[in-house]
């Protein structure tokens, strides 16, 4: 993923609204979200090079979602990431315990921000900030740097889930700003050590070029009675429509 936005406790009848766009080369292989057959109560996408994924729910309202932190240094020897978000879909621990036992274990990554919810807490962690954390009531957004960056898009994307918590149960709003390309003044650009013209073209919610940009927009929310919608478009080469997913289900106790 390259841009969560998400208001947590923030709406008084959805205590949990994701917006989120994911952001690869268009070469890498992918397979949109479904249930995993190996792993039943899990919806997410999966990344078929790696095995991992970049956002998923469960029957069970568990939630996770990462996005990588921009590091032009890769070390392309390290585990993918992706198996972060797939281990805490597909296992019961709390938040709380499974960020723990990552950190604990050693096991280096590319740097990245990993949040995780449970129905009953949401925490994030970046190996690149130090330790994980419980997030308060709020609203809340993350690219590629640490939570609630200022990146421009970050910015004007928290602004926009403001206003359109106010839409819920229309969710257009929600995708109309993901699908946000307008590029950013350079003066308001962060320095990340990669080429200017990435800069430019990587400021946008909605990142289109030949090769590399938004492959899925993905909006999930959760309803005070545990009746939770994932509804994710997947976007082809030239900003065309792919398949839509569409779920719908009540959260299993």
């Amino acid at each position: 993923m390259c841009l969560i936005l998400l208001a947590w406790q923030a709406h008084p009848d959805y205590p949990l609204v994701i917006a989120a766009n994911r952001d690869e080369f268009f070469a890498r292989p992918t397979v949109q979200a479904a249930f995993w057959a190996e792993a039943p109560q899990v919806l997410a996408g999966r990344d078929l090079q790696a095995g991992g994924s970049w956002l998923g729910v469960t029957r069970q309202g568990r939630f996770a979602a990462l996005t990588n932190y921009r590091d032009p240094a890769q070390n392309q020897q390290l585990p993918s990431r992706g198996a972060l978000v797939a281990g805490f879909l597909a296992g019961n621990e709390t938040p709380e315990n499974y960020l723990a036992r990552i950190a604990a274990s050693g096991v280096r990554y590319n740097g990245y921000n990993l949040l995780l919810g449970d129905g009953q807490s949401l925490w994030w962690m970046s190996n690149v900030a130090g330790e994980a954390r419980p997030l308060a009531p709020g609203i809340y957004g993350v690219s590629n740097d640490l939570l609630d960056t200022p990146w421009p898009k970050v910015g004007a994307g928290k602004t926009a889930l403001t206003q359109a918590l106010d839409d819920l149960p229309d969710d257009r709003p929600l995708f109309h700003l993901l699908r946000d390309d307008a590029i950013h003044p350079d003066e308001h650009l962060p320095n990340t050590g990669i080429p200017q013209a990435w800069e430019r073209m990587l400021s946008a919610a909605f990142v289109k070029s030949p090769s590399y940009g938004t492959r899925s927009s993905t909006v999930l929310y959760r309803r005070h009675d545990g009746w939770l919608t994932f509804d994710e478009q997947t976007w082809l080469v030239g900003a065309q429509h792919g398949p839509r997913a569409r779920y719908r289900w009540r959260i299993e106790e």
